[in-house]
């Protein structure tokens, strides 16, 4: 189990064994004196032989940082510059592709759902997708062709026609 105190405060705590340590005090006196065990003051004398940095502080494992508020500005800049603008080849923001643009950016680690997630949240965007429209497509003549020749191949019922959902043969009932 880890013991309780900051990255910095356990370094110091390891710096002051080895000084001890290395002025001869006793292994099980520093170990009472500091609140740990025997193993930990040889460990770490062990560990100091290795270089100055061998007993700097380690990161915390677990979850990475957030994006903190102050970034959040520059990400939106980059987001509307668009997809393209950071080498992908259609203009179509997708969650892991924001990921990387963060990751890259700002070194902090999203999954795609999250960074789609933070931009809705903390940004305010929604997720839309593109029309799907061909590249020929001729509104005018669209529009002209609902006009003039809809109404004339659409089938209205006649009067006193039945709704489709009843049957015509009253013996099949």
């Amino acid at each position: 189990m880890r013991p309780c105190g900051t990255a910095e405060e356990l370094e110091r705590r390891r710096r002051r064994a080895v000084e001890l340590f290395e002025e001869k005090e006793s292994p099980t006196e520093i170990a009472r004196f500091l609140g740990c065990s025997r193993a930990s003051i040889y460990r770490w004398h062990d560990a100091a032989k290795n270089g100055p940095d061998g007993l700097n502080a380690k990161p915390h494992p677990g979850r990475p940082r957030e994006l903190p508020d102050d970034e959040l500005p520059e990400l939106e800049r980059l987001l509307l510059q668009g997809p393209a603008a950071h080498g992908w080849r259609t203009q179509l923001w997708t969650g892991a592709r924001i990921a990387r643009l963060i990751r890259r950016r700002f070194g902090v680690a999203y999954t795609g759902d999250h960074a789609l997630r933070l931009v809705k949240t903390r940004l305010g965007w929604s997720c839309q997708q593109p029309a799907r429209r061909a590249r020929e497509r001729d509104e005018a003549a669209i529009a002209a062709w609902r006009r003039r020749d809809w109404p004339r191949i659409k089938k209205t019922p006649g009067v006193g026609a039945r709704p489709s959902s009843f049957p015509t043969n009253p013996a099949s009932c």
